[in-house]
């Protein structure tokens, strides 16, 4: 959350883009992103803040949301503007935000830990639906591959599918290179069309993409984003293999 005047040129252009492709959109955006790798990195504006961003793009555009959160406490704040609660991956074993998220009765996706076996993934299904029965998604963005580096399995999104979950995938997460550069995480966004297009290939229910109109000057993980005018080629990249798959 830079800005509402950036969330709202992000949301106006993908909510369009989305509906033209056949696709539907979730607007997400952080009101603080806790895993900085530097303590001078920008981490946002506050759940507070966040809130009343939030609030105020759905009045105007309608748009569905999503944000993460990383205390128990935060679920319940946001309920009323969430539609999608999101588990980031370094704290995807965290029993109380897990159970928290489950019981606001909304949508809970987790990001898939970049330590935690693919096999593992109903642990974690266990834990939701001790208090949930709505829907559960998991998302691949990657595991570690030594100290600064991701690899991507996409068992993970066969393993979704055989627990009966959502299967998601994360496609510009999942080139990042953490902590791979002086203050902040690298990243390959190269890859993220071909890395999308595998997903596709596969069958994911959920598609994640980070994109902003000039990555160079983004405050969070500009390193691993797409650009904004390239989302249309992308999209119909992936559509284009999905339609395959399918038929």
């Amino acid at each position: 959350m830079e800005s509402y005047e950036l969330m709202h040129e992000v949301a106006v252009h993908m909510t369009q883009l989305s509906g033209d492709l056949g696709f539907k959109y979730v607007f997400k955006s952080s009101f603080e992103k806790a895993n900085r790798s530097s303590v001078n990195s920008f981490t946002g504006p506050g759940i507070y803040a966040g809130i009343r961003l939030l609030s105020r793009l759905k009045d105007d555009l309608g748009v569905a949301t999503t944000t993460d959160i990383h205390e128990p406490n935060h679920a319940k704040l946001l309920s009323d503007v969430v539609d999608i609660f999101q588990i980031p991956a370094l704290l995807s074993r965290q029993t109380a935000l897990i159970v928290a998220a489950g019981e606001t009765q909304k949508i809970v996706n987790i990001k898939r830990g970049q330590f935690m076996a693919p096999w593992k993934i109903h642990l974690l299904l266990e834990k939701m639906r001790s208090v949930s029965d709505r829907e559960l998604i998991i998302t691949e963005r990657g595991s570690f591959n030594g100290y600064e580096d991701l690899i991507v399995d996409f068992r993970t999104l066969i393993e979704s599918r055989a627990l009966g979950v959502s299967s998601g995938f994360d496609a510009t997460h999942s080139v990042q290179r953490p902590s791979s550069r002086e203050s902040d995480s690298g990243g390959s966004p190269e890859y993220i069309p071909f890395f999308a297009s595998a997903a596709a290939a596969i069958g994911v229910d959920y598609l994640f993409f980070e994109t902003h109109p000039d990555p160079s000057c983004a405050l969070s993980d500009g390193a691993c984003m797409l650009p904004l005018q390239e989302m249309e080629r992308v999209l119909k990249q992936v559509k284009a293999v999905a339609e395959v798959t399918q038929s």
